[in-house]
């Protein structure tokens, strides 16, 4: 590779620039020069390139070393409170993005900035993350996570692999599920509720005054529009591919805070929710304002928001085709799967047909179904908890069969073939299945159990990802993955879309306290430390502080190499955080104990790495 087409990439890796680097030079404290270094010619096989003979189910999911995957995968963290970058078909895990916990390997909840969005809160409980749209494809700007447990939602921008905002949703508790808008891009994001309560949470309020909710969160200013509130729970969410709603499961009609009573009617319901219809709400003042959010009552009979379309009890998960026809619910505590037809909405929004008649078909698809990904011809693939399977099954026979009647669909001609996993499946994904490109290439099983797939690691045994080659009349299993504790969801995006996004590096004057000059700053007992950091060094080799002196560090990396990350340490402070190229980050903390405390660099950065570093001096 040339070293014009080095430069045209804008990619300088730390080999080339180790390569070239002066020893001498960089240990005397000289300015470091960065050098044209070259960039070795990846082995980047192109897109789909091996997915000849596919049509079979015969794509290799392999990946040799310097080839790239074809698909990011977003994985939630489950509570780790992270999102986790994997490649497919590789497997391979790329990284691991901080979210809602305290990440030492970053510093996520160390820092300055992250401690700033996490407002104190680092336990999280990821389930869902989702990607922002444009025309019913992602467009690779954000991604979208929730917070189970303290109800909050964060975005990613995905420039950066980086979260930039969070919100804390008010009046809802066991925020689930959550979906942005699809069509013609995403403005808004809806987000369900699984527990129900009073709103305003009143200690002392009847059972019968617990309500779920349905928020709905503007993307771009991450803000809380409006919620709608009913009386079930929501569940599961999804949005249409034309804009006009949000969906949700509910298995809580009866308003129990019991086992049995929340099994005490013969059916629950999926929530359509009308968009125009909030809109007009809103505009007309039909709100009330509770902790600072408009909530409208969508309740029974209140008002003609909602759609209640009944389904069998205890439904999990609803996601829509990719043709944007239908919305399939998954039975949970029925074997079957329910078919919407989208089309059917706004006549029974008129009142010109019954919600129960949207419901195009029941096919049965096994013990415990939970969730329904497509493979973009036409065919769906349904998980099946208790009887561990990914079933495959052809919407349009599954609707035909229906029109026939009993004789023919207790043939269950919609089944196109049955997968055995390992074991008890809970979400399932294949790739770009939710977006109007499903492409039908694979397919992601997230089993909750491992059981006899691997060697022994002790009592907490890891869970099994297992990918599954679709791309052929049946369903072929190439690959077991042992996971870390509870991912719970996953979406795969083309390569092509997410990687152009990405930058190499951080725009340094992005950071509005960048670090041009190391100096240290006293204003009474706030002392602020200012470092530059250019491999092997920082820009001071000592400051001195007093005891009880309030201290911040604001360090900013200037290698412009590509992968080359700086880490800060402090002895005995309980700080770490890393710092990659043209990034700056900050911490503050008291200066409590006396004494000298060296300060060093975590990342292996040269060759006199373990050099770097500099001497806090605490005076007594």
């Amino acid at each position: 590779m040339s070293e014009n087409k080095s430069e045209k990439n804008g990619k300088i890796d730390r080999r080339g620039f180790l390569k070239f680097m002066g020893i001498a030079g960089a240990a005397a404290g000289a300015s470091v020069v960065v050098p044209k270094a070259v960039m070795p010619e990846s082995g980047k096989r192109s897109l789909f390139a091996k997915a000849e003979g596919g049509a079979k189910g015969k794509q290799d999911y392999e990946v040799k070393p310097g080839e790239y995957d074809d698909y990011y995968g977003f994985w939630s963290g489950g509570h780790s409170g992270e999102v986790r970058v994997i490649g497919i078909p590789s497997m391979r895990e790329l990284k691991r993005i901080p979210v809602f916990n305290i990440e030492c390997g970053t510093g996520w909840g160390i820092t300055n900035e992250s401690k700033k969005l996490l407002k104190g809160k680092t336990v999280g409980d990821t389930h869902h993350v989702h990607g922002s749209y444009k025309n019913g494809v992602y467009d690779g700007k954000y991604l979208f996570v929730n917070d189970k447990i303290n109800n909050r939602v964060a975005r990613i921008r995905v420039d950066y692999m980086e979260v930039d905002r969070i919100l804390e949703v008010p009046n809802i508790q066991g925020m689930h599920g959550l979906f942005p808008q699809r069509y013609p891009q995403t403005e808004w994001i809806a987000i369900n509720t699984e527990f129900q309560i009073p709103m305003p949470n009143n200690p002392n309020a009847p059972q019968k005054e617990y309500y779920g909710a349905h928020t709905i969160v503007d993307a771009e200013r991450m803000e809380v529009v409006c919620q709608v509130m009913v009386e079930s729970n929501l569940d599961l969410a999804g949005t249409d591919y034309q804009g006009k709603y949000s969906f949700a499961t509910s298995y809580n009609t009866e308003q129990g805070v019991t086992i049995s009573e929340m099994l005490a009617a013969d059916h629950d319901y999926l929530h359509v929710f009308h968009w125009g219809k909030i809109r007009e709400a809103l505009k007309a003042g039909k709100y009330k304002t509770i902790n600072g959010v408009k909530v409208i009552d969508g309740r029974t009979g209140k008002s003609d928001i909602v759609l209640r379309i009944p389904v069998p009890k205890n439904p999990h998960g609803v996601n829509v085709s990719p043709d944007g026809k239908y919305a399939v619910c998954s039975g949970k505590v029925s074997p079957t799967a329910t078919v919407v037809d989208i089309s059917k909405l706004d006549d029974a929004f008129a009142g010109k047909i019954k919600p129960a008649q949207c419901v195009v078909a029941e096919p049965f698809i096994g013990l415990g179904p939970l969730h329904t990904t497509f493979d973009g011809r036409g065919n769906a693939i349904t998980s099946v908890f208790i009887d561990s399977t990914n079933v495959k099954w052809n919407i349009a026979k599954a609707i035909e069969a229906e029109k026939a009647g009993p004789e023919v669909k207790k043939k269950n001609p919609h089944i196109v073939d049955v997968l055995d996993i390992h074991y008890q499946v809970g979400h399932i994904m294949a790739t770009m299945a939710e977006t109007k490109e499903a492409d039908g290439r694979w397919l992601v099983s997230l089993n909750k159990m491992s059981k006899d797939r691997f060697i022994n690691v002790g009592p907490l045994k890891p869970e099994n990802e297992q990918l599954v080659d679709i791309s052929g009349d049946k369903l072929k299993l190439v690959h077991d993955s042992p996971t870390y504790i509870e991912p719970h969801d996953v979406i795969m995006v083309r390569r092509d879309i997410i990687e152009p996004k990405v930058k190499h590096r951080y725009d340094m004057f992005e950071h509005p306290l960048a670090v041009t000059k190391s100096g240290v700053e006293r204003k009474g007992n706030d002392v602020t430390i200012r470092l530059t950091a250019n491999a092997p060094i920082y820009g001071l080799q000592e400051a001195k502080v007093k005891k009880g002196d309030r201290v911040t560090f604001i360090v900013t990396n200037h290698d412009e190499i590509s992968d080359l990350a700086h880490g800060f340490a402090l002895s005995n402070y309980n700080i770490n955080f890393v710092i990659p190229p043209f990034a700056t980050r900050s911490v503050t903390f008291t200066a409590d104990k006396p004494g000298v405390y060296w300060a060093y660099c975590t990342n292996f950065c040269h060759a006199l790495h373990l050099e770097m570093r500099m001497r806090l001096i605490v005076e007594a």
